[in-house]
């Protein structure tokens, strides 16, 4: 088993879900987080006051997904949320040493 977790805009994240569904990958977990990275932020007035925004929104994707179905989810990940532009996000893939259903108790 491997675990994906997917850094994306908040807006490509219909996209993504619809490749991953098209590609049978439907177990995920979707977080809204802030986050900084090459994108640095940008200043606003609000108010009359200059404010420097340098955590933009962004989705936290997981998925755990078998070895067989890693580079088709990360596939579905990187298509989904391209959009040429800085910001487009990250992918980690890492591996899971133990997993477990709770109901039974039994490894996924």
């Amino acid at each position: 088993m491997k675990l994906v977790i997917a850094y994306i805009r908040p807006e490509v994240l219909p996209m993504v879900k619809s490749n991953l569904f098209a590609k049978e990958v439907y177990a995920m977990s979707v977080t809204n987080i802030l986050g900084a990275g090459q994108q640095k932020g940008y200043t606003e007035v609000y108010r009359g006051v200059l404010t420097e925004v340098n955590l933009l929104k962004k989705i936290r994707l997981e998925i755990g997904v078998p070895d067989d179905k890693t580079d088709v989810a990360v596939s579905a990940i990187a298509d989904g949320a391209h959009t040429g532009g800085e910001g487009d996000g990250v992918i980690f893939v890492i591996d899971i040493a133990r997993d477990m259903r709770i109901r039974t108790g039994k490894p996924l």
